[in-house]
């Protein structure tokens, strides 16, 4: 047998010729899976395009203030042979899944599963969105009570239509509107839960407030309802989302505010490496300085462009593609000042701040949002995030 690394392209020569001689091929999800003992603990599972690592920890929060012993594992860094091999007995893990992993892990079958989003990525390693999909739709195959999926993403729903699970299992909405029956949603500031109460056509359970959020923006708003359905769904009280929701910490670079100055909030989202990811931050602000750039990896910015422009006050485009959003602003947003930083020193990104606080006024947010990779300036996403960090922190200084 083969266990691939999960970035492998499955197109390699090494595959073909295992399936042409039936040699089976895992990745290190299905080998866990299968090493798993009798008395294993089950897996809620999430899989999406944006959003993966802060719903895992929003739901390994809410477990754990539930009283159950759990870990965030998978892509998120710590692995699940690991977590499956080691001495630590578990109840319950949150999973986190790429859809490389899930491509594959044929023989996973979760508790329950969430699909955050899908939007077009990682469409050189699929081959097509429709791959892409397929591979994230893996997620729900034999789950045995619940799947998650976006009610404002038609997509996920329609893979939860297509997935063969167990008898019984449901299907869960969530949504940033009031919730139907089988959905969690908002009301007048709640998180409310009618999916997992009884006589849901008429009831509502109060799960917890939007300012519990951290930080309370749409799209984590939304991370939070996913969290909270998958907790729902193994049976965790409403008093469990609230108190593991306000003790919940985001990780750094994500949509973390970094200072004011001058009446202008500057806040680091480095991790917004695609289009969708950059437009549910951007819809966050009402007026912004938009900082953005680096590789786009095969995507194009006309819809974003166009979704995002009545709230720029701006825009500082740095890295290797800027080219194709600079093209995008004036296809759709012409009447938007765009600065083009033609440089990737070291000084790069200091500039690039210098440039936005000249653009913004106060009440502005200067965002950072890149809606590319960072690699072509930038050891990684964390690196761009730091190096912002560090220019806005030397703007306050210089005023003080």
């Amino acid at each position: 047998m083969i266990v691939t690394a999960p970035g492998w392209k499955p197109d390699k020569p090494l595959f073909a010729a295992a399936e042409r001689a039936g040699v089976p091929v895992w990745g290190d999800v299905e080998l866990a899976w299968r090493l798993r003992g009798p008395d294993a603990a089950p897996w809620l599972a999430v899989t999406g395009t944006n959003g993966k690592t802060t719903t895992v920890q929003m739901l390994a929060s809410i477990l754990k203030a539930a009283g159950l012993r759990t870990a965030a594992v998978g892509n998120i860094g710590v692995s699940l042979l690991d977590a499956v091999l080691g001495e630590e007995r578990y109840d319950v893990l949150a999973v986190e899944l790429s859809s490389y992993q899930l491509h594959w892990a044929p023989s996973l079958r979760a508790h329950s599963a969430a699909v955050l989003n899908l939007a077009p990525d990682h469409l050189d390693w699929h081959g097509s969105m429709e791959a892409y999909a397929a591979d994230k739709g893996r997620i729900y195959e034999g789950n045995s009570v619940a799947c998650v999926y976006n009610a404002a993403d038609k997509a996920t729903e329609d893979l939860v239509r297509e997935a063969d699970v167990e008898e019984g299992c449901r299907a869960i909405g969530f949504t940033l509107g009031t919730p139907g029956p089988s959905q969690l949603g908002v009301v007048e500031g709640i998180l409310v839960d009618r999916a997992f109460v009884e006589n849901r056509q008429k009831n509502a359970q109060e799960l917890a407030e939007v300012a519990d959020v951290n930080p309370p923006a749409p799209h984590n708003i939304a991370n939070a309802l996913a969290a909270a359905a998958l907790a729902r769904a193994y049976g965790v009280p409403a008093k469990a989302v609230r108190d593991g929701l306000r003790a919940f910490t985001p990780d750094a670079h994500r949509i973390a505010h970094v200072a004011d100055v001058d009446g202008v909030a500057y806040v680091d989202d480095s991790k917004a490496t695609n289009t969708h990811a950059a437009e549910a931050s951007l819809a966050a602000y009402e007026s912004i300085v938009w900082i953005a750039g680096g590789l786009a990896k095969g995507a194009t910015f006309d819809e974003l462009v166009t979704k995002s422009a009545p709230r720029l006050r701006g825009a500082v485009l740095i890295g290797a593609d800027r080219a194709l959003i600079r093209e995008a602003l004036a296809r759709h947003a012409p009447e938007v000042p765009v600065v083009d930083l033609d440089r990737t020193d070291t000084g790069a990104m200091r500039a690039a701040v210098q440039e936005a606080r000249r653009l913004a006024q106060a009440g502005d947010t200067v965002l950072l949002a890149p809606a590319c990779a960072s690699m072509d300036m930038f050891a990684n996403y964390n690196k761009r995030g730091d190096a912002f960090a560090d220019a806005v922190r030397e703007l306050g200084s210089a005023d003080g």
